[in-house]
């Protein structure tokens, strides 16, 4: 199974992670996935817990983005009660607009992470446009339709990664194992 499914750490969700690892790793712009990474895709609103995040995250000198997949009404209006900039029609797997964000904002790569829950998408995203990613557990149990079909696939890769080893919890690089 090919190396570009292969994530920099993974996390059980995006809210176990200690912000502090985001600073012992130089990040500074981290880019975060909505749709079961940080709340269902039903939700127009984030939780209280997704504003505790990113609150925290911004206090920590990080600037968080929101990428997702979806289109604009629903991101926008996420991001915007956030007061967060954000990729929407992202296009992930496919790196190419985050790539130019990162262009267009001057951003090495090397400050960059992304955070999501698929496979499929946000690792192999990451994992072209050349920057870090965190592979998550889904957050909600639902799942739009197209999300099955790529967790389908993911699923395998996935197994055969973390008997392989090569799935490296976020702690153990943090060295709070």
């Amino acid at each position: 199974m090919k190396r570009k499914y292969v994530p920099f750490a993974v996390a059980k969700s995006i809210y176990e992670i200690d912000i502090r690892f985001y600073k012992q790793q130089n990040v500074k712009y981290l880019l975060m996935d909505l749709d079961n990474t940080l709340d269902s895709y039903k939700l127009f609103h984030p939780t209280d817990r997704a504003r505790e995040l990113v609150n925290n995250v911004i206090k920590e000198g990080i600037v968080p983005i929101i990428v997702s997949n979806n289109r604009g009404k629903r991101v926008s209006t996420y991001a915007n009660d956030l007061g967060v900039e954000y990729i929407n029609s992202a296009r992930k797997p496919f790196g190419y607009k985050i790539r130019r964000f990162l262009k267009e904002k001057g951003w090495p790569n090397e400050e960059v992470m992304l955070v999501g829950d698929q496979m499929m998408t946000d690792v192999a995203a990451a994992k072209r446009v050349g920057i870090r990613v965190i592979l998550t557990e889904k957050i909600v149990k639902e799942d739009q339709w197209t999300t099955h079909i790529n967790r389908l696939f993911g699923r395998p890769i996935r197994k055969y990664h973390k008997k392989k080893g090569n799935l490296i919890d976020w702690r153990i690089i943090y060295g709070k194992d």
